[in-house]
């Protein structure tokens, strides 16, 4: 029901975010999607790719400082007020949204979100009837 991604904590300096893609295009990891949030030292680049747990390991062993975790990845119609309302369930449940971010994927609305509580948001996508998109789904980028 989750899918992984990538966090990567990236220096606020030149050359460190060529540095990750460098080595993903190297391995020929193809990145699905991906955001960065920064502060003034520091960024989190959130990568959603074609091989995560590989590209932890060459991102690792190029000496860039990456974590893997599980995120739920939910596919939506891509139709004005499909995240409102799918946020809403959470909200609903009294489950707070850490962070989130989206894409199109074949046509379809992908949101990508952590929870403060992975139990009960499993229950909630359950209940709902939504679909958890599965890694394998994401590898399809052609």
């Amino acid at each position: 029901m989750t899918i992984n991604q990538l966090s990567i904590f990236l220096e606020n300096r030149s050359g460190t975010l060529t540095k990750v893609l460098d080595i993903l295009k190297e391995t020929g990891i193809q990145i699905i999607a991906s955001t960065i949030a920064d502060t003034a030292q520091y960024g989190i680049l959130r990568i959603i790719c074609s091989e995560p747990r590989r590209a932890y390991n060459e991102l690792e062993k190029g000496g860039v400082a990456v974590a893997l975790s599980d995120v739920f990845a939910i596919e939506l119609d891509n139709k004005p007020g499909q995240a409102a309302d799918t946020i809403k369930l959470f909200s609903d449940q009294d489950i707070s949204i850490i962070y989130m971010y989206s894409f199109l994927f074949h046509g379809k609305g992908i949101l990508i979100f952590r929870t403060d509580n992975t139990d009960e948001a499993r229950e909630v996508i359950l209940k709902a009837h939504l679909h958890s998109v599965a890694e394998g789904e994401l590898s399809d980028w052609e």
